[in-house]
């Protein structure tokens, strides 16, 4: 017998003999999945209320505990029990625990989740104890748990069953607790600086505010084909039009049909937001602000390490236009050159490989991605991007070719995306237009034109800062995860293949 048909084997006998013990209990105590347990204590509460109690002192105490036990010794006369907030030991012996309480022990598996009413004691070891005076099964586990130390080693098996990865490995269970924290850090942030959180669809008719591949669905009673939204920026930019508020915020999650990465993932989360009155520098201060108190949320500091980097969220971030950042890598200075074709020459005399169509700020992106991007392991606001490749941004004053946009990067990974917004509403349409035209030339036929958001951006948007921060790969940071996978409960995962 092969070894992987072993261990199926036992895993199976381990299943049966937990099912017999299971129709034992329904003998014995009827419900083993009882609906309530009144705790009265959690055991992170525990450990903070007897913090100061001695080693071998025992109280007058009783307290009501639960959790799933992990640890077992001693025929049970010892399990270590953990609920979400942390582990408490139980002790069960004749002289402190009455026998029917002590006739459950042969019953419970490692899995287990169960209730313990008894009296609080520090061991001499110094260990906090409850010694059991009443134990109640709460839920019977059908399945073993995995080996400690190699059940979960299978990578792909971690992302598959995430609950048995959180709960078997501390690291994987704190770094979701960390992206909670952030995400409800980003939360609390934005609205102590005066933003109002909104909602919009993530079921729309028209999809756009980016460039990518969506998702396609269809509505029955409506008889309309739908899409999952890439991007809710057009439905914020209709809020600011509205007077609503003058700064909006969503934490948002986001469907592109695109490729999967250590940093992709099909379904990811955003925020975006909108300022009227506001510009993109403003942008620039509100990144540097929130990113400094999210990282002396998490790690107590605005320096942290991401693998074997030091990075540090202090602010004022560097600050760099696009062109001048190739120029200093490469040494082509794109804003002397006055057409596409020199743009294209250039770029093929220093050995890049540029389409033949390729416009002067396609080049000059190209580039930036290939020489410049993975050098920016601080964080860094990358400025002026070309006009080419940024739709709804404002011209540079002076520099009709470039716009007021950055991206903000880290570890060589883009984070956030900002623009002055465009609000002139026939240079939008115009772009809007062009956007259309190249989008069908690649082959998008379902694009279309949205005539709602340019009605309303003739009904007349006030000039604004817009925001779009990666909130994954914010946290990917934060967290020193080396793939969105690690960051995402339920990460998305090709069939599983017997």
């Amino acid at each position: 017998m092969t070894e992987q048909k072993t261990e199926t084997a036992l895993s199976s006998d381990a299943t049966e003999v937990r099912r017999q013990k299971l129709a034992l209990l329904r003998e014995k105590i009827g419900d083993v999945y009882p609906a309530h347990f009144h705790r009265t204590l959690t055991n992170a509460e525990l450990a903070a209320k007897y913090e100061a109690l001695e080693p071998d002192v025992e109280t007058t105490d009783i307290v009501t505990v639960a959790g799933r036990v992990y640890s077992s010794r001693n025929s049970g006369m010892f399990m270590d029990i953990r609920d979400a907030s942390g582990k408490v030991q139980i002790f069960s012996h004749k002289d402190t625990t009455p026998d029917a309480a002590r006739d459950m022990l042969a019953l419970i598996d490692i899995g287990d989740i169960i209730g313990v009413t008894g009296v609080v004691r520090r061991t001499k070891r110094g260990e906090l104890t409850i010694n059991a005076h009443e134990i109640t099964m709460l839920t019977k586990s059908l399945l073993p748990m995995p080996e400690k130390w190699h059940g979960l080693s299978d990578i792909e098996l971690r992302y598959r069953k995430r609950h048995l990865d959180i709960m078997t490995n501390d690291d994987s269970k704190l770094r979701f607790q960390q992206r909670s924290q952030i995400v409800s850090g980003i939360r609390r942030f934005m609205e102590t600086d005066g933003f109002m959180e909104v909602e919009t669809p993530m079921l729309q008719s028209i999809y756009g505010g980016a460039t990518a591949e969506p998702f396609k669905t269809h509505h029955n009673t409506l008889k309309l084909d739908m899409y999952l939204r890439i991007a809710p920026e057009l439905f914020l930019k209709r809020t600011l039009v509205s007077g609503l508020s003058d700064k909006v915020f969503e934490i948002n999650r986001n469907f592109r049909n695109e490729g999967v990465s250590t940093r992709h993932n099909p379904e990811f989360t955003m925020m975006e937001c909108y300022w009227a009155y506001a510009d993109y520098e403003d942008m620039m201060d509100l990144v540097e602000r929130l990113f400094a108190e999210l990282a002396v949320k998490i790690h107590g500091s605005t320096e942290f390490t991401f693998g074997d980097k030091e990075i540090s969220f202090k602010g004022p971030f560097k600050r760099v236009p696009m062109p001048e950042a190739v120029k200093d890598v490469t040494g082509i200075d794109f804003l002397s050159m006055k057409t596409d074709e020199e743009a294209r020459t250039a770029a093929k005399a220093a050995g890049f490989a540029v389409e033949k169509d390729w416009t002067w700020g396609e080049c000059l992106a190209f580039i930036f991605e290939e020489k410049v991007e993975g050098t920016l392991i601080q964080p860094s606001h990358v400025t002026h991007f070309p006009k080419d490749i940024s739709p709804f941004a404002k011209e540079v004053p002076g520099e009709p070719r470039l716009v007021e946009r950055f991206e903000t990067y880290c570890n060589a990974w883009e984070i956030g995306n900002a623009f002055s917004e465009l609000n002139d509403p026939e240079e939008q349409r115009k772009r809007m237009v062009e956007q259309l035209e190249q989008a069908h030339a690649r082959g998008e036929k379902d694009k279309q034109l949205d005539d709602e958001f340019l009605d309303a951006i003739d009904q007349g948007m006030p000039p604004a800062g817009g925001l779009g921060i990666g909130v994954d790969r914010l946290i990917m940071l934060l967290t020193n995860s080396p793939s969105i996978r690690d960051i995402i409960l339920f990460p998305a995962r090709r069939n599983k293949v017997d």
